[in-house]
């Protein structure tokens, strides 16, 4: 069996004892958001996929703190806008968008709803009481929705204004429901965002092909990211529906990256001291080589005793891929 048929088999049949959430091995995340400290609870060892907080969320919601002063991402241009989250899992990605204004409905399937349910619940409650008063929360409520069920997305009301996922995309036979799904919540003037760590070059490209086919598709580049949550194999994309496919009168603005507000053009050099283009296309990315670079990088810092906690988390990212092909006999 492949890695790729091995993690669709722990995400398609395990099941979450409801018992497990009250277990010793269930953890807890502490992460700042918008400047909350919000706790999300996980469970790693339920052998279910969407009970862990995956670094992809982290990127997302840091990528939004750091865009959220001016532009589409500020709280004036999203306040009450309708955001549905695919494969929710733990929550993190979807407080993004609500602490700045939007109205979120996280989904997930049956089997992660109590985890998600009781971290909405926790944080919601966490950021009330820390703003009595304030509107500038909007809301998070929690739902079901298997990809592809005509069910479960009529239920959710679409279309959305926004579509977000991260760490959604990793077998192959889940592209074909998860692009379904999405074409069925979004509208004219749907925005999707989706940030996902690039675990097989197969499944990329393959994804790639299916979404240029239906959608206006850009990488966000690197500049635009928060300098410290950001790593080379985790990507976050922003599509729309083509052009093509729209009125003139419904379609929405071109997405373009030289701009904090897209459709509109910034006097700021297009390309940052890096050399990240602010308006990058799809491209072909040495993975392996950057995976390396990070590698040696991070292995330093561990003898140096001088790994800060996201540095952490990707040492155990890179421990787990070193153990992923180990046979034990």
């Amino acid at each position: 069996m492949s890695s790729d048929q091995e993690i669709t088999s722990l995400h398609c049949d395990a099941q979450m004892e409801p018992d497990r959430l009250n277990s010793p091995n269930t953890s807890a995340i502490m992460f700042e958001v918008l400047g909350h400290q919000l706790q999300f609870s996980q469970d790693p060892n339920s052998k279910h996929l969407g009970t862990t907080v995956w670094d992809a969320s982290m990127v997302f919601v840091k990528f939004l703190e750091r865009n959220c002063r001016k532009g589409r991402f500020s709280p004036s241009k999203l306040k009450g806008k309708r955001v549905i989250e695919l494969g929710a899992g733990c929550g993190v990605a979807g407080f993004g968008m609500a602490l700045l204004g939007c109205d979120v409905v996280s989904t997930d399937q049956t089997e992660v709803l109590p985890l998600l349910m009781r971290n909405v619940e926790r944080n919601t409650s966490r950021i009330m009481q820390m703003n009595p008063g304030s509107d500038s929360f909007g809301s998070v409520e929690v739902a079901e929705l298997d990809w592809g069920n005509e069910d479960h997305i009529k239920a959710v009301n679409p279309p959305f204004d926004f579509i977000i996922g991260t760490d959604v995309v990793y077998a192959e036979h889940l592209l074909d429901p998860l692009l379904r799904t999405i074409l069925a919540l979004s509208g004219p003037k749907t925005t999707i965002l989706v940030g996902y760590e690039i675990r097989s070059t197969n499944v990329h490209e393959q994804m790639l092909d299916m979404w240029k086919q239906n959608f206006e598709v850009k990488i966000i580049p690197k500049a635009k990211m928060d300098r410290k949550y950001q790593h080379p194999s985790i990507q976050l994309f922003i599509m729309g529906l083509k052009p093509s496919a729209e009125t003139p009168e419904t379609s929405s603005p071109p997405i373009n990256w030289e701009t904090n507000e897209i459709g509109t053009r910034e006097t700021e050099n297009s390309q940052d001291k890096n050399g990240d283009s602010s308006n990058e296309t799809i491209e072909s990315v040495d993975f392996v080589s950057d995976k390396v670079k990070e590698d040696g990088i991070l292995l330093r810092g561990l003898q140096n005793g001088k790994l800060n906690e996201w540095e952490a988390r990707r040492y155990g990212s890179m421990a787990a891929r070193l153990l992923r092909d180990v046979k034990i006999t």
